[in-house]
């Protein structure tokens, strides 16, 4: 790594810093409204400080140089380090929280996990409470595709910040005129969400933070037991459809509002998604239905939590720390696969899931014929060759790969410091869900979790949001700088 690409990791670090300052200038408004006039100074801390750090890392950064791909996975592993330290601020000075368990929170909250060092969040100020949720909302989307739409740069780079945040399909051939998009359709639905909840009978202000939480798949809630605390199956009802529509491909929902609605069905992600949702739901009723007791009651919560799961938002309405292990399993494997690549969702993605069960057919059917014989293989509404099929099947096989190993040495540190009480499975549910950036929790999360779990599901979290290569790429990266 030379100097100019160091230059150019620091000038667009700087650049998302100064988001991070303007986000929390904005978020003033809220102790303004609600008279927690104590909130504004931390606030106004957070965004000098952020502001000046920004400054700072553009000026180290001055250069002119053209950002290549490496230096975006760079850019993109580092910021969602610093963002969170910087994002932390708030929990400090205004709940007076310690400065690892502010990092998880804001590490949780910028990833989109939802997993919480705060056990009354009802208890917060209105100002905490929107943070998070705004943390959450942005995240959801990406810091990096904020900036992007702000700053007119050259396409090329442009596209390998988008690309080192985990997204590929564009709706337009420009990435800029995509990015914006993108960001007009996350407002529009996160306006429907937030009309959906109130419809329910949900209060206003819970409305505006789940709906932001619920569409970005993030999960924080205003609630000491999340969506449980309502005990409202309405509510729960109207979170369902919400959760669904973050966990679809910006380009889907872009098809449907203009008009295409059957691209929801043509789609492979979404399909199966649905697919998933049936298959899973319905085994999750049959294994809760003893829990319960009664099929209405199992039908009720494990549904919910089978979307919630699946779409990686995190939204809790079950004690699910008392299911038995067939039921934490079923979620564990939905976790773990997450939503469609382009939303807004986690996990290793259904489009990955989908690409290793049809390689599956597709190497059978390679093995029994000739080898110079071509095998075509349909792939959603393409049709791929032996060569474009395998690059596929290689790249889902390797981050598959990398995320389980990944997901082992979370489970074998959170394995030495969880509470005995705590079975194994428990362990396994809670690292899945940071690493998949859900939420759900079995309880091992909290305040008196020793520092060494905390900070492995910060890692976790981190790893997951990134989907692991640029963080390689950057390790790569800072090792020939020191080689």
């Amino acid at each position: 790594m030379s100097l100019d690409d160091l230059k150019i990791i620091f000038r667009d670090v700087g650049n998302l810093l100064l988001i991070v300052s303007l986000l929390a200038l904005v978020s003033i408004t809220v102790p303004l409204i609600f008279k927690e006039y104590s909130a504004i100074y931390p606030m106004l801390v957070t965004s000098f400080i952020s502001g000046i750090a920004g400054i700072c890392f553009r000026f180290i950064g001055r250069t002119e140089s053209e950002l290549q791909i490496t230096h975006a996975m760079a850019i993109s592993s580092i910021a969602w380090l610093v963002i969170p330290i910087f994002g932390s601020i708030p929990y400090i000075l205004i709940e007076g929280m310690s400065p690892l368990n502010s990092v998880f929170e804001s590490t949780s909250g910028w990833t989109g996990t939802g997993l919480s060092m705060i056990t009354a969040p009802s208890q917060l100020t209105h100002t905490i409470q929107f943070w998070r949720s705004l943390t959450q909302w942005i995240g959801g989307v990406g810091v990096i595709v904020l900036i992007i739409s702000i700053i007119t740069r050259p396409g090329t780079s442009m596209y390998h910040l988008y690309r080192a945040e985990g997204r590929e399909e564009k709706i337009f051939p420009r990435i800029m005129t995509t990015v914006r998009m993108i960001w007009w359709i996350y407002f529009l639905l996160t306006a429907l969400s937030i009309l959906i909840l109130l419809l329910a009978k949900m209060p206003v202000w819970d409305s505006i933070n789940h709906g932001m939480t619920a569409i970005s798949t993030g999960g924080f809630s205003v609630k000491d037991s999340s969506i449980a605390a309502y005990d409202n199956s309405l509510i729960e009802a109207a979170l369902i459809p919400i959760m669904i529509m973050g966990a679809i491909p910006f380009l889907i929902h872009y098809k449907v509002l203009k008009g295409d609605v059957m691209a929801f069905l043509r789609d492979v992600q979404s399909r199966t998604l649905l697919l998933l949702l049936f298959l899973a739901g319905g085994l999750l009723v049959a294994e809760n239905s003893i829990h319960y007791g009664w099929w209405s009651e199992s039908v009720r919560y494990s549904v919910f939590q089978a979307v919630s799961g699946l779409t990686c938002t995190g939204l809790q309405t079950a004690a699910i720390q008392t299911w038995e292990p067939n039921a934490k399993l079923v979620v564990i494997l939905l976790m773990l696969l997450g939503g469609a690549a382009g939303s807004t969702a986690g996990g290793i993605k259904i489009v990955r899931g989908a690409a290793l069960f049809a390689g599956i057919g597709w190497w059978c059917k390679k093995l029994s014929l000739p080898h110079e014989v071509v095998v075509v293989q349909k792939f959603g509404d393409k049709v791929l060759s032996d060569e474009e099929m395998g690059s596929q099947l290689n790249e889902a096989a390797l981050i598959s790969f990398l995320w389980v190993m990944f997901l082992f040495t979370g489970i074998f540190v959170m394995l030495h410091i969880a509470p005995p009480l705590y079975n194994v499975e428990d362990i396994i549910f809670e690292v899945v869900s940071a690493q998949s950036n859900v939420g759900l929790s079995t309880g091992i999360t909290s305040p008196d979790m020793m520092w060494v779990g905390k900070l492995m599901l910060i890692f976790n979290m981190w790893i997951g949001r990134l989907e692991i290569i640029p963080i390689i790429v950057t390790f790569k990266l800072l090792l020939s700088r020191f080689a």
